[in-house]
């Protein structure tokens, strides 16, 4: 890196970026993000605040230090050149990128009532496994192969009902794989799920997929379209809502709540809780202890929604008081009780309470140790609290980064 001292981070990233032969779309996908968003970085016109982000980029520009993008005066931080990666990656990708065109000769169509349960048994694994990703992950390439066997098999209505359960499957192994996949492959996942939900013409898988897929558009930095495909489903599904069934109505919600979130992290802050009022008014027309079976949409989750915008927000002090109104435990998804935990970790550190912060973050860790390591935000603050915990906590701090696997002692 040359020794130019009054060059900002973008300025930097660009300069590295162009020595390497890289083009903007290349670094931005090995960042899991778009060119618009690195556009923006390079150029100064958007901060890049994000301890991970800056970690992605380094490693990405096979930089040793990030003092080689923040700048010489910088405290010395070392880069791990490696990725996010999980064991059951591997199988999960050979089920996903080698799927067959025809049937074959041997293959037997699956019960697809049997199928259906089993992936509904896999997604109550996922919210309720504090090492779902590795549960679940071992469960993937089997259901991922019998569903694509019995969507290619079934005829008529049974055909419809497996369809329903192909995008279901794909739609919990972009969950699964969330973070440790290739983009590639993430894409593939989600493209697969909406396309399976439509040929099986539901609108409610319709609308789950679109669920699925604006999470995608989300995290690489595609909110507009996120918030578009979001919208657009819960348009379709919305003359649907008074005949249908209850589960329609959560998806339903499950799309406002995200829509909301979208908002709120964009710093929309009027459309972020129009769009958590919507989701609030849903969650009072169902049934008080009703939670959507893959979404878990419900009251407890609208209720945990509102802390995540308020601190997407930036409104600490009203994430941390809307907190202390809540009962963790009527929330039956583990993962996301420990993500609830993860928000109110994030809400003291934007107040400089780096105590509290390790306190709860250390309970996110015990109830869903997986889902703070395999989860950007809940890695980033686990690493701020490594840098900023008072000397007494140092020790503790460092054995929970050291848990995460972003330093430590």
């Amino acid at each position: 890196m040359p020794e130019q001292t009054d060059m900002n981070v973008g300025e930097r990233i660009r300069l590295l970026r162009e020595a390497r032969g890289m083009s903007r779309p290349v670094l931005a996908g090995l960042c899991g993000r778009g060119p618009d968003w690195l556009k923006k970085i390079e150029n100064g016109e958007r901060p890049l605040n994000s301890y991970t982000l800056l970690l992605r980029l380094a490693a990405a520009l096979r930089v040793p230090d990030l003092s080689s993008l923040t700048g010489a005066d910088a405290v010395d931080q070392p880069v791990p050149l490696g990725r996010l990666n999980h064991p059951a990656m591997p199988e999960i990708w050979a089920a996903v990128m080698d799927r067959r065109l025809t049937p074959e000769a041997a293959d037997a169509a699956p019960d697809v009532d049997v199928l259906r349960g089993r992936v509904d048994q896999t997604w109550r694994l996922w919210h309720t496994s504090g090492r779902n990703r590795t549960e679940v992950g071992a469960l993937l390439p089997d259901l991922i192969r019998q569903a694509e066997t019995a969507s290619r098999t079934c005829d008529g209505a049974e055909r419809r009902a497996a369809l329903v359960a192909l995008s279901a499957t794909y739609r919990l192994t972009g969950q699964a794989t969330a973070y440790v996949a290739p983009a590639e492959l993430a894409w593939v996942v989600a493209d697969r799920a909406l396309t399976a939900a439509q040929q099986a013409d539901d609108p409610a898988a319709v609308a789950a997929a679109a669920w699925n897929m604006g999470n995608i558009l989300r995290e690489t930095s595609y909110p507009e379209e996120a918030l578009r495909t979001v919208t657009e489903a819960a348009d379709l599904l919305r003359p649907h809502l008074e005949a249908g069934p209850e589960h329609w109505r959560g998806v339903y919600g499950a799309l406002q709540l995200h829509a909301a979130v979208t908002c709120a992290r964009e710093g929309r802050e009027g459309d972020a809780w129009r769009f958590w009022d919507a989701g609030d008014q849903v969650a009072k027309s169902l049934p008080s202890g009703y939670v959507h079976p893959s979404t878990v949409f419900g009251r407890a989750n609208v209720d945990f929604h509102a802390v995540s915008v308020a601190t997407d927000l930036r409104s600490s002090g009203k994430a941390l008081s809307l907190a202390d109104d809540l009962d963790p435990d009527t929330m039956p998804s583990t993962e996301r009780r420990s993500r609830l935990w993860v928000e109110v970790a994030r809400g003291h550190l934007q107040r400089g309470d780096a105590t509290a912060a390790l306190h709860v973050m250390q309970r996110a860790h015990r109830i869903g140790a997986e889902t703070v390591a395999y989860t950007p935000s809940a890695r980033t603050a686990t690493a701020e609290l490594w840098r900023r915990a008072p000397r007494a906590l140092r020790t503790e701090a460092g054995e929970l980064a050291t848990a995460v696997g972003v330093g430590g002692a």
